[in-house]
């Protein structure tokens, strides 16, 4: 049996993204991420504001960032918005298209209002598999983004300058959803390239996915205001798995699907986090069952099937191995 666990164990660590190791400075995680984690999302309402709530996941995670200078820039990046929405005929600087038109602009147009310097998708890193990459300082300061930071930094400044924006996932992949005031449809925009329209169709054929995880919410529906929140905090869910903090990751993990039951992500990471505290505790030490001293027996059993039950959870959802989320 404990063949078979190892086996399927080491495949269950593979399943996590491959980030490479922290820096010195990214490795002084406070202690009791769940509980921040949790004070987050019991905070999360109309409310809130995203881009401090962002921020301090970010510094939560890496406290070296300065979080007020990032935040001072983002200010800085709302008011030209809104001085290029105030350039409009005054009867389309209310508009919800015209605006969402402006912001997009300033993102990705060269132009006196980004200093000739649009953000761009960094091919590079596509997944944010550098992980500072998806912390907003990196972004700003680099103007180079992946599929996490360029939704989030069109999140955070839509809702600053009145549109009704969300995020939304795809298999390792995040994008934005944006409803027309006026029309009251809704539209996905690709943050990655340009902010553009994109159908459902399009990320089901570039992104395959299972029936099953778009008829349950695990992708492509727009996130509650609660999800959103969770989604951003799974920052630092993957912060502890990378230092080995195992068992806070899985109490994260906990956190975040309780707030979104169709979390197919945090459910893997949290049969990842089971899987490593399963090696790192019995297989590791006793490589040969006959040296698994019975009293550890009983947890060895006890974390594997944690581990399987994660996955499987994962799996009803309508994740698929395959997809490497």
């Amino acid at each position: 049996m404990i063949r078979r666990l190892a086996a399927w164990v080491a495949c269950a660590v593979l399943l996590s993204l491959p980030f490479g190791r922290l820096s010195a400075a990214e490795t002084s995680i406070a202690t009791d991420p769940a509980t921040f984690v949790r004070t987050l999302l019991d905070t999360a309402d109309a409310d809130q504001n995203l881009a401090r709530t962002k921020l301090a996941i970010d510094k939560f995670v890496d406290p070296a960032i300065d979080a007020d200078a990032t935040l001072a820039e983002i200010d800085r990046m709302t008011a030209t918005v809104e001085k290029m929405i105030a350039t409009l005929p005054p009867e389309a600087t209310a508009s919800s298209l015209e605006r969402m038109k402006a912001l997009r602009a300033f993102l990705y147009e060269p132009g006196w209002w980004n200093e000739q310097r649009p953000f761009t998708y960094d091919l590079n890193d596509p997944y944010g598999a550098k992980f500072g990459t998806r912390e907003l300082s990196t972004y700003l300061s680099t103007r180079k983004g992946n599929c996490v930071s360029m939704p989030i930094l069109f999140l955070v400044l839509g809702e600053r300058i009145g549109l009704n924006v969300t995020l939304a996932t795809a298999p390792l992949h995040v994008f934005v959803k944006w409803r027309d005031a006026e029309s009251g449809q809704s539209w996905n925009l690709e943050a990655t390239s340009g902010a553009g329209f994109t159908r459902d169709d399009w990320y089901r054929q570039k992104l395959p996915m299972t029936d099953e995880a778009v008829k349950n919410g695990v992708y492509l529906r727009a996130l509650s205001r609660r999800e959103t929140v969770a989604l951003m905090a799974t920052l630092v869910l993957e912060s502890l798995l990378l230092e080995e903090r195992y068992e806070e990751a899985v109490a994260v993990a906990d956190v975040l699907i309780e707030a979104n039951p169709a979390d197919a992500y945090a459910l893997v990471k949290k049969g990842t986090g089971y899987g490593r505290i399963l090696q790192r505790d019995i297989l590791q030490p006793y490589p040969n069952q006959k040296d698994i001293p019975a009293d550890k027996r009983s947890r060895a059993i006890e974390l594997y099937r944690a581990n399987q039950s994660a996955f499987a959870r994962a799996y009803a959802l309508g994740w698929r191995e395959t997809q490497m989320n």
